[in-house]
């Protein structure tokens, strides 16, 4: 299976596909403002990609950088899509487009209490299935806990929030919580 990266650029049409689909896969406690998302995209440490099988759109990734760390902020491939070995095929691609990176993600802890936990307990083996290993890092963003998966390498916690500071800037970080615990 063939998978291609494509970085979003100010195409509307792929950009109201992308906000569709992120507005469907994430909770609202876990989404910031799709525009926030697409005016910080401008940056160069930000990737905003869109996945594609030939012509076909999947998905996309919202990854940041900073050094040799690259965050997975948001991943999602689209709900007709899902369940065809894409997300497998897109996480592979996209290991290999940041093959020099310690690459991360945050994917909500496994609380037994949680409405969702079957779910959060398939993600969080999704992406163990694909390489990634719990790197025993709990981090809270808002009010939400995540578990840190990572491939390459473990994440510090200034490491951590270098990036999240640069991702944010001044304003914003007063004002969010961000806080690994190792």
């Amino acid at each position: 299976m063939s998978i291609e990266l494509r970085k979003i650029n100010r195409d509307r049409k792929e950009k109201r596909k992308c906000k569709r689909l992120y507005l469907t896969a994430f909770p609202d406690n876990e989404r910031a403002p799709f525009i926030l998302l697409s005016y910080k995209a401008r940056r160069d440490s930000v990737d905003f990609l869109s996945v594609y099988a030939g012509d076909k759109w999947l998905g996309f990734f919202y990854v940041v950088r900073d050094e040799d760390l690259a965050y997975i902020f948001y991943f999602a491939i689209s709900e007709t899509e899902r369940g065809k070995g894409y997300g497998s095929a897109a996480l592979q691609a996209l290991k290999e487009y940041y093959f020099s990176y310690r690459l991360f993600l945050a994917s909500e802890t496994l609380d037994d209490a949680a409405p969702n936990i079957a779910e959060r307990v398939k993600r969080k083996n999704f992406y163990l299935n694909n390489g990634f290993e719990d790197l025993k890092t709990k981090v809270q963003e808002g009010e939400v806990i995540y578990d840190i998966l990572g491939v390459g390498g473990e994440v510090t916690n200034s490491e951590y929030q270098r990036l999240m500071f640069k991702w944010m800037g001044s304003f914003m970080s007063r004002r969010i919580t961000t806080e690994m615990q190792q």
